[in-house]
C-alpha cells in the first residue's frame, strides 16, 4: 500500500481523490474547524491539528511515497497583499518544508512531493516566490514539475490551480510522462515565463510533465443542482430585482437571452467591484465560477435560474458546492453555511487529485518498485 502525509489538508479532499490504493499516515491542518470536518469524514487517527510549525518528523510515521501540501494562497494570490512567501498565511510553506528538509536528513524523504497553490505563485514578487520553491525542492535532491490544471475539464466550476512536483532524483520517470517542450493544455504562457525565469541549475532539474486530456467532462451545472435544495431560501422578489439592477447591459443580455429560449436556463452570479461600483456578473454557460471564501471581501457565488418571464435567485447550497468540488453525496458537511462554504472554498478539486495520481503519481512509484529506497539525505547546492 502506497503511503502518504496530507499537509493543509482541510476536510480532505486530496484524501478523497488519493484513496485508491494509496493510505495517508498523518494529516495536519491549523484550522480546528476543518479537522472536525476531516475528522467526521475520515475516522483514522491520524489528523494532528495545529500549526504546521509544530509538527515534527517523530509524529510522522514511516517513510511516506507522497507529502501532499495545498498550503495557503492569500498570500500569493492576485487579489491578495502581495506578502508571498514572506506573508504570515502563504508562508507556512516554509514549515512544511522545513519538514521535508528534516525527513531527507533522517534518510526518509518521501519520494514524491506535491504542492497545490493558485495560479498567483507564479508572478507573485515578481516570480521570485516561484523560484524558491523550485529552488527548495531541487536543493532537496528532487527533479521538478508543474502544471496549471483547470477543474473544468473534470466538473463545471472554472478553477485553475497550479501544481508543482517534485521527484526523488533517484527514480526514473516512465517514458511517457514528460515531453521535450510545455504542453498549451497544461503549460500556459505564464507557467513557461516563469520556468524561463530560474536559474539554469535548477532548471537542469526540471521536467516538462505529460499528462491525458480527459476526454470529456461528465457534468454541467444543471446536473449539480439542487431540485430541493437544503441550508438555503430563495430570495424575495424584491431581493432578485436588485441584483438584476447591479448588471451591466452586457449582463442584462445575458438574462434576456436566456429568457427568449423560453426553457428554464440556470447560470450563476459573482458580485464584484468593477470601477467602485459592485456590479453583479452572470454566466450561462453550463459552468460555475470559481468558489472562494468569503474572507478578503468575495462573494458568495448566487444561482440564477431563469424560467421565462420568471427570474428567482438564491445562495449556491453547501452540497451544490461540495459536487462542484467532486465530492461524493455521502461527504458530511459542516453544519453551519459559512464553516461548508469555507471549507469548499479553500480546498482542491477531488477529481484533478485523481488525474493526477492515476497518470503520474501511481505510475512513478509502480516504475520504481523494485528499487530500493535511499536511506541517505541527498541535498544539492546551488548558487544563488
Amino acid at each position: 500500500m502506497r503511503t502518504y502525509y496530507e499537509f493543509f489538508a482541510g476536510g480532505g479532499m486530496a484524501r478523497t481523490g488519493l484513496s485508491e490504493n494509496w493510505k495517508c499516515v498523518f494529516a495536519n491542518d491549523i484550522c480546528s474547524k476543518k479537522s472536525a470536518a476531516y475528522a467526521s469524514n475520515w475516522q483514522e487517527n491520524d489528523l494532528f491539528t495545529g500549526d504546521v510549525f509544530d509538527v515534527t518528523t517523530a509524529q510522522l510515521p514511516g517513510h511516506a511515497d507522497l507529502a501532499w501540501g495545498s498550503f495557503p494562497c492569500q498570500d500569493l494570490s492576485l487579489a491578495g497583499n502581495g506578502h508571498g512567501l514572506q506573508g504570515e498565511r502563504s508562508g507556512a510553506f516554509w514549515g512544511y518544508w522545513r519538514l521535508i528538509r528534516a525527513l531527507n536528513v533522517e534518510g526518509r524523504k518521501p519520494r514524491l512531493v506535491v504542492l497545490e497553490n493558485v495560479c498567483g505563485a507564479l508572478t507573485s514578487r515578481e516570480g521570485k516566490d516561484f523560484e524558491q520553491i523550485a529552488r527548495a525542492i531541487t536543493q532537496e535532491g528532487y527533479m521538478v514539475g508543474a502544471m496549471v490544471i483547470d477543474a473544468v475539464h473534470f466538473v463545471p466550476q472554472s478553477r485553475p490551480r497550479l501544481f508543482i512536483l517534485g521527484v526523488d532524483a533517484a527514480l526514473k520517470l516512465p517514458a511517457d510522462l514528460c515531453a521535450e517542450q510545455p504542453s498549451p493544455a497544461w503549460h500556459p504562457d505564464a507557467l513557461i515565463r516563469a520556468y524561463h525565469r530560474l536559474p539554469m541549475a535548477i532548471k537542469h532539474h526540471w521536467r516538462w510533465l505529460n499528462l491525458p486530456t480527459p476526454k470529456h467532462r461528465l457534468h454541467t451545472l444543471d446536473d449539480v443542482l439542487e431540485h430541493e435544495p437544503t441550508g438555503v431560501k430563495w430570495h424575495s422578489p424584491q431581493q432578485t430585482q436588485a441584483l438584476l439592477a447591479m448588471m451591466t447591459d452586457t449582463n442584462r443580455r445575458k438574462v434576456l437571452e436566456a429568457q427568449r429560449l423560453g426553457a428554464i436556463k440556470a447560470g450563476t452570479v459573482y458580485r464584484r467591484t468593477r470601477d467602485n461600483v459592485q456590479r453583479a456578473e452572470v454566466r450561462f454557460d453550463g459552468v460555475a465560477g470559481c468558489l472562494r471564501t468569503p474572507a478578503g471581501g468575495s462573494s458568495r457565488q448566487t444561482i440564477l435560474i431563469v424560467d421565462g418571464p420568471n427570474i428567482r435567485s438564491r445562495l449556491i447550497s453547501p452540497r451544490e458546492a461540495a459536487r462542484l468540488m467532486g465530492l461524493p453525496d455521502h461527504y458530511v458537511l459542516p453544519a453551519r453555511y459559512n464553516d461548508a462554504y469555507h471549507l469548499l472554498g479553500d480546498g482542491v478539486v477531488v477529481p484533478v487529485v485523481k488525474h493526477i495520481q492515476k497518470h503520474i503519481l501511481s505510475p512513478i512509484i509502480s516504475a520504481n518498485q523494485s528499487l530500493p529506497i535511499p536511506r541517505l539525505g541527498s541535498r544539492l547546492k546551488f548558487s544563488q
